[in-house]
C-alpha cells in the first residue's frame, strides 16, 4: 500500500460522553441541574442523536428533519441544523445551550485519541506511507489533531463540508487519492461505518473496519492496519 485514509471519529479520535458534554457545558454557561435530572436530559439527547460523533439516533428523526440528517455533512451549515434540530427534541433550561452544546463538540477538548493512534500513525510516516483523513463532518476538525500533537502525522484532509460531498460517494475518496498522488488500489481506508467508509470500495480501495468503541475499550483496534500495508 501506498497510502492509508482513514475516518476522523470513532476510527483515530472518540468524542467525549454524553455526560461529560453536557456537564462541560453546563459549567461553561453557570447553569445547573439536579444530578437525577442531568442524567436523564443527558440520556435523552443521546437517544436523540445529538452528540455529533456520538451514537446514531435511537429515536426515529423527525419528518420535518429527516432531509436535513441525510445531507447534513455537505455543509457547515447543514450539519449545525440537523444536530441542534435533533437536541431541540430534548427540553434544556435555556435556549441558548443547543447552539453552546454544538460549539462544544468542535473543541479539541471534547475529543481523544485512541491509544494507539499516535503510534500507528507515526509507523506509516517513518515507513514514507502516505496518511489521509477523509470524514464526514460540518465543521475544520484540523485544530484537534494539532492539538494532540498528530497534525504532522497527516498529509491530507479531505472533509465532506469543504467539498458538498459525503461518504459513501466515491468521489471523496478519489479527491483524497489524489490529494496524496496515489491510485485507489495502492490505497487502504481504516474506518467504524461499513456503509460509509466502505463506499471507498467502489474506488477500488481496500478496506478495513474498526469497532466505534469508547477510547478505554479499545486500546490496539488500529495496529492491525500495519500489517495489512506490509
Amino acid at each position: 500500500m501506498a497510502a492509508v485514509l482513514f475516518d476522523f471519529s470513532g476510527t483515530l479520535f472518540r468524542i467525549e460522553s454524553a455526560e461529560s458534554w453536557l456537564r462541560a457545558v453546563l459549567a461553561e454557561t453557570e447553569l445547573s441541574l439536579d444530578e437525577p435530572t442531568f442524567l436523564q436530559k443527558a440520556q435523552a439527547l443521546e437517544r436523540v442523536g445529538a452528540l455529533p460523533g456520538g451514537t446514531h439516533p435511537v429515536e426515529a428523526v423527525p419528518d420535518g428533519l429527516a432531509h436535513l440528517w441525510e445531507s447534513r455533512d455537505k455543509s457547515a451549515e447543514l450539519h449545525r441544523a440537523a444536530y441542534t434540530g435533533v437536541a431541540r427534541q430534548v427540553p434544556l433550561p435555556d435556549p441558548a445551550l443547543y447552539d453552546a452544546l454544538y460549539d462544544r463538540h468542535m473543541t479539541p477538548a471534547a475529543w481523544s485519541p485512541y491509544a494507539d493512534a499516535a503510534e500507528v500513525l507515526r509507523a506509516l510516516r517513518e515507513r514514507g506511507i502516505g496518511v489521509g483523513v477523509v470524514s464526514n463532518i460540518g465543521w475544520d476538525l484540523r485544530p484537534v489533531f494539532r492539538e494532540h500533537g498528530l497534525d504532522s502525522c497527516v498529509d491530507a484532509y479531505v472533509l465532506s463540508y469543504e467539498h458538498g460531498i459525503q461518504k459513501p460517494d466515491p468521489r471523496l475518496f478519489a479527491t483524497a487519492c489524489a490529494a496524496l498522488g496515489v491510485e485507489p488500489q495502492d490505497t487502504l481506508m481504516v474506518g467504524d461505518d461499513r456503509r460509509a467508509d466502505g463506499g471507498a470500495a467502489a474506488l477500488g480501495c481496500g478496506v478495513h473496519f474498526v469497532d466505534h468503541l469508547p477510547v478505554t475499550e479499545r486500546p490496539d483496534g488500529l495496529r492491525p492496519v500495519l500489517d495489512l500495508v506490509g
